[in-house]
């Protein structure tokens, strides 16, 4: 047996629709085919794979912060833009460069505070 990488996170949640605004109008997620299941949900896609699953919630659950799981991290294209929607968007987030690396991370947090990392790679011939 081989792990080939993460296939998807799942975010439970008592703010359904707000929760998918968040990763759709502000992380730039789109919504698409989920099955039928007997409880609510959506699963967003970034292009072909669903990577985040949101399942719907009668109470909100802890934080990533008072979990063993901190948080996630995506890969992303464009620095500036991200940090540009998070500025539009007013969501607070905390810009990191990695000495020595060609790695810039930003953190931010959902709104059922989960934590999430976003990776962007400079390289000489672009990501």
């Amino acid at each position: 047996m081989a792990i080939r990488g993460i296939d998807h996170i799942n975010i439970g949640t008592n703010r359904l629709d707000e929760t998918k605004a968040f990763f759709c109008d502000v992380l730039g997620l789109s919504e698409g085919w989920r099955p039928d299941f007997p409880f609510g949900g959506a699963w967003l896609y970034a292009g072909d794979g669903a990577v985040v699953h949101l399942v719907a919630l009668d109470a909100a659950k802890q934080p990533s912060s008072d979990a063993a799981l901190d948080h996630f991290a995506f890969r992303i294209d464009d620095y500036d833009d991200v940090v540009r929607r998070l500025e539009a968007a007013g969501v607070a987030f905390r810009p990191i460069d990695i000495p020595g690396t060609p790695i810039r991370q930003i953190f931010i947090r959902d709104l059922n505070g989960v934590n999430i990392e976003l990776n962007y790679r400079e390289t000489a011939a672009g990501v």
